[in-house]
């Protein structure tokens, strides 16, 4: 099958966005370390994104809001990877390491 058309099926991009979150999922229950959990709630972001723009493309009125949405969920990933990268930064600091078993002794 042509790849060009694939890009015009909504389910495509649906199969797309579904792996995503599945590959993001499977990281955060999977990854021991906060970097690669970081990473994997990028992933899940970033199919939350496709979906919106999946559905603003195809069964939305005006495709604006999807779009508006999309950017909305990138703001929010680029916060969460600075605000991330600050805590673990930190963690490392105190700890020498980024392992969560090292951070499970902080909760109180």
């Amino acid at each position: 099958m042509n790849f060009l058309a694939l890009a015009n099926h909504m389910e495509s991009y649906l199969v797309l966005g579904a792996l995503l979150f599945g590959v993001g999922i499977y990281g955060m229950m999977l990854r021991r370390t906060l970097i690669g959990m970081m990473i994997s709630g990028e992933l899940i972001l970033a199919a939350a994104a496709l979906n919106f723009m999946t559905f603003s493309r195809f069964l939305a009125p005006d495709p604006v809001t999807g779009r508006i949405f999309t950017l909305f969920i990138m703001g929010i990933a680029a916060a969460e990877a600075a605000i991330g990268m600050s805590i673990i930064i930190a963690v490392y600091r105190n700890y020498k390491s980024v392992e969560t078993d090292q951070v499970a002794e902080l909760n109180g």
